[in-house]
């Protein structure tokens, strides 16, 4: 397809996406009431269990997988530090070295370890910063009219909220909230790296626990230019 040609698809697709999510969504600048009551309590959820989070720890299991083929499983004890950012703690064993191999493959091995494993951590660090999502950040987001409320479909008792640009120029976090609950039930977030050429997918469930916080309890990220999988999964969460 020429240049100019594909510019002008893209644009079209772009303009029918816009018009779509017209359509269930209602940008939070309009001063309606109901929406700015339902962005309020996204904002009030997030802090909420922000806090309550720094109350427990809990065992992560990270699973790494490159174009299908597991790499890569971890597990770690997780608890918020002072900042508000994860203290990780391995309980894994240290690894063996690798027997009967020869000194070229073990390198070639090696580094290739080394060049998916630092794309992961690029990764896990990015996702880090849309979850869970921040109050202040999705205040300013709300402020530069970059947030859209509108009904979740085929879900009526839940409502999403859309947020675009809140970390990068042209991302897009979508956060399902329940209606009765208050609470997150689900994030999907369309992000990138460097370049937006390396896009970045993730879907994130929630889940909540008897007077304790509603946290994350499944994630899935797809780091789709190299077709590596990271899944992460959360469990055993202990009161501090």
């Amino acid at each position: 397809m020429k240049p100019n040609l594909y510019r002008n698809v893209r644009m079209c697709a772009l303009a029918f996406c816009t018009l779509a999510l017209g359509v269930t969504l209602s940008p939070s600048r309009a001063q309606n009431p109901e929406m700015q009551q339902k962005i309020a309590e996204v904002k009030e959820a997030a802090a909420r269990n922000k806090q309550l989070l720094a109350q427990y720890t809990w065992v992560e299991q990270v699973t790494i997988s490159l174009k299908g083929e597991e790499k890569k499983q971890e597990h770690f004890q997780v608890r918020l530090g002072p900042d508000g950012k994860q203290q990780k703690q391995s309980l894994d064993p240290a690894a063996a070295p690798p027997e009967h191999e020869g000194r070229l493959k073990r390198h070639i091995v090696e580094k290739k370890t080394e060049e998916y494993e630092d794309y992961a951590n690029q990764i896990k660090a990015l996702i880090q910063q849309y979850v869970p999502p921040d109050k202040d950040m999705l205040q300013q987001a709300n402020q530069a009219g970059n947030v859209m409320v509108g009904a979740q479909p085929g879900a009526p008792g839940q409502y999403r909220v859309v947020v675009s640009n809140y970390i990068k120029q042209g991302d897009n976090m979508t956060l399902v909230m329940d209606k009765t609950q208050k609470d997150l039930v689900s994030v999907s977030i369309a992000t990138y790296l460097n370049d937006p050429s390396d896009a970045v997918n993730v879907n994130v469930q929630f889940a909540g626990m008897p007077g304790g916080p509603n946290h994350v309890s499944a994630e899935t990220i797809n780091g789709v230019s190299k077709q590596l999988t990271i899944v992460i999964q959360n469990s055993n969460y202990q009161h501090l």
